[in-house]
């Protein structure tokens, strides 16, 4: 998978994920429960696709409005209030109206997602505030509490905002606000618009949490286009209805999951250790990559018990291991399931930690394994001794040679299919795939040889791919990346430099902090790491720390500033990074000085768009001599990656893993 792709799947669920597929890497910038197509980017800008020209018909049909009636670029928002995207895309659509004024107005739409069970009466309880005139007062309170949307809070932000309570919980029950969220909800499917949040920024779809100099370049471009039409005697009150006149109303129809998967097969192996359900003569194997702890592999389940119970004589389904390196239990919780594989109970254990995702710490794993009736001392020794660490990596080096680099991913005979998706999308491509098995079985073909004739037909009926395709990942091109004035640790003659672009808030960006910290101790003066900045634009302490630790730089101490920040990432607010300044000795007056005068503004920006420009849109983002590695990926990852510069520049490899 090319370093884009990633970056755009996941800009991180986490990574993000995309619906459907959470990738190791940065930050992830919406949420749906369909697998989408990467977002569009900002127009012209560096190593970007330029967004959809489109235009769609996007009715404002009295939904909520803040802004000019004149206004001459309308952004409409489909929102979630329970999405964690949606309150960061909340806070650049807020700066957005800070800089553009009366040019820019939104329009909100309600498209709470089935998963998020508060979403909905969240909505609900909003356009009834709305009815006292008081919708973006609410708005905000939900985003702004967005872990407080159960019915006592929703009572207590109405009675702080002082709207008429009897008045208030009447209007709940209104079925008209059922309506609005219903025709929301179809016209979103309707513009393609599947996930949270979603942008047509007069008529022109931009998808997700994305940041806001993509926002800007789409509104900018847009703003040309209606101030030519006002100097050509259109009312500005008249500019977005003008716009939108011959838009297109339905988006055009994605391509169906078998077709997407067509011109991706591959030989998947079937390890005879991993657990499976169905028969091993089946007419269709599907091969899983799965993680214990992303979500979208827990609402798979379902999906796979009906597949289970419809096709029982001709589906086998067989589990391997994809722990995301950012999931700090999922692989623990990968081995458990193998010492619970070996006992005869590995389903079982799968659905007890798929049904509790939150708790796969060591004792709940134990407390799992006593309730499934195992033999507790011979579990507890599986893990202690790190029986199936192999089993788990051999997986998912396997996944990560076929491409499956997120999860879930399914191989069904060989063809890619990628996310939770509905049994329906399952049902077409496995019911494909019988179809040819009959034929192979009616030929001769007996049926313990079926699943590796099938895949090689697969294979061999599949479209021509490119290279990167047909088997690992194309490598990504080399780039050149200065140092510059970044903060620098190790050699200076390093024959290995890797320059980090990061955000302070980010939590991917903390959890690679181990690993950088083992690349230290383990290479010693062969490598120097190189800090830089990409604060995203949803975090909002991410800027000031940044500043604050090159006003620590500047004292000689950025490192420790570093350190501190990120064991304190909840906690980047102005008093602390004063108090962090402060245990750090450093001129405390001067440190202050330097964030009040915003004298670190310009190397901060300068950083964040260098950052843009080699395509680290995400963090963090590593380039190693110049080579791309996405996200907070473990040791090995990097280890690769290093010792292949070491070769090339003449030197020993590293020091002993250990």
């Amino acid at each position: 998978m090319k370093p884009n792709v990633i970056v755009a799947l996941i800009v991180g669920l986490v990574l993000g994920f995309v619906g459907g597929r959470v990738v190791g890497g940065p930050s992830a910038n919406s949420e749906t429960n369909k697998p989408t197509a990467n977002a569009p980017s900002a127009p012209g800008a560096p190593g970007r696709r330029p967004v959809d020209p489109t235009v769609f018909k996007v009715p404002i049909d009295g939904a909520p409005v803040k802004g000019s009636p004149d206004a001459l670029v309308t952004l409409v928002e489909f929102s979630d209030y329970e999405c964690p995207f949606c309150s960061r895309a909340d806070l650049t659509v807020k700066k957005l109206q800070e800089q553009y004024g009366k040019k820019l107005r939104v329009v909100m739409k309600q498209n709470p997602l089935s998963f998020h069970p508060k979403a909905k009466p969240a909505a609900i309880a909003a356009m009834a505030a709305g009815e006292q005139g008081k919708y973006w007062e609410y708005h905000e309170k939900l985003f702004t509490n967005q872990k407080q949307l159960d019915d006592a809070s929703l009572e207590k932000y109405a009675q702080e905002l002082g709207l008429d309570m009897a008045k208030w919980k009447s209007d709940l029950s209104n079925p008209k606000f059922q309506d609005v969220i219903q025709k929301d909800q179809a016209q979103a499917s309707q513009l393609g618009a599947s996930g949270t949040p979603a942008f047509f920024i007069n008529g022109r779809f931009l998808s997700g949490a994305q940041p806001i100099d993509n926002f800007r370049a789409l509104i900018d471009e847009e703003l040309s286009k209606a101030e030519a039409l006002v100097k050509g005697g259109v009312p500005a009150s008249q500019v977005y209805a003008k716009i939108i006149e011959k838009g297109v109303e339905k988006a055009a129809p994605k391509q169906a999951p078998a077709q997407q998967a067509a011109a991706a097969v591959r030989k998947v192996d079937v390890p005879e250790d991993s657990p499976s359900f169905g028969p091993a003569t089946a007419k269709v194997t599907i091969v899983e990559f799965s993680d214990f702890e992303c979500p979208f592999c827990s609402r798979v389940g379902p999906t796979l018990a009906q597949i289970k119970q419809n096709y029982a004589k001709d589906v086998r389904v067989v589990f391997r291991h994809q722990p995301l390196p950012f999931h700090a239990n999922a692989k623990l919780a990968a081995e458990a399931s193998m010492a619970a594989h070996e006992q005869g109970k590995f389903w079982e254990f799968h659905d007890k930690m798929f049904a509790n995702q939150k708790a796969l710490d060591r004792a709940s794993l134990e407390k799992y394994a006593q309730e499934l009736g195992l033999n507790a001392s011979k579990f507890k020794a599986a893990l202690d001794s790190g029986k199936y660490k192999a089993k788990v990596e051999a997986d998912m080096a396997a996944g990560s040679a076929v491409g499956a680099n997120g999860t879930p991913t399914f191989f069904i005979n060989g063809r890619e299919f990628v996310g939770a998706q509905p049994f329906d999308s399952f049902k077409k491509v496995i019911d494909e795939e019988i179809a040819k098995a009959d034929k192979l079985l009616a030929s001769g073909t007996k049926g313990e040889e079926l699943y590796a004739k099938i895949v090689a037909q697969n294979i061999a009926a599949a479209p021509a791919a490119p290279a990167a395709q047909q088997g690992a990942p194309a490598e990504p091109p080399v780039q050149k990346v200065d140092v510059g004035n970044a903060p620098v640790k190790g050699a200076k003659n390093a024959p290995v430099t890797i320059i980090a672009f990061s955000d302070f808030e980010c939590p991917f960006c903390s959890r690679v902090l181990p690993t950088l910290k083992q690349i230290e101790e383990q290479y010693g003066n062969k490598v120097k790491v190189a800090f830089k900045n990409q604060p995203l634009p949803f975090h909002a302490n991410a800027k000031p720390a940044a500043a604050a630790a090159l006003a620590a730089h500047e004292q000689g101490k950025f490192w420790e500033m570093h350190d501190k920040l990120f064991a304190n990432q909840r906690a980047l607010d102005r008093a602390s990074l004063d108090k962090y300044a402060q245990e750090l000795g450093l001129n405390v007056d001067k440190f202050k000085a330097a964030l009040d005068s915003g004298k670190f503004t310009a190397q901060i920006e300068a950083d964040s768009a260098e950052g843009s420009r080699l395509g680290a849109n995400g963090t963090p983002t590593f380039f190693i001599n110049g080579r791309t590695l996405v996200g907070a990926q473990g040791f090995e990852a990097f280890k690769k990656v290093i010792d292949e510069e070491l070769k090339k520049a003449g030197g020993p490899v590293a020091a002993d893993s250990k």
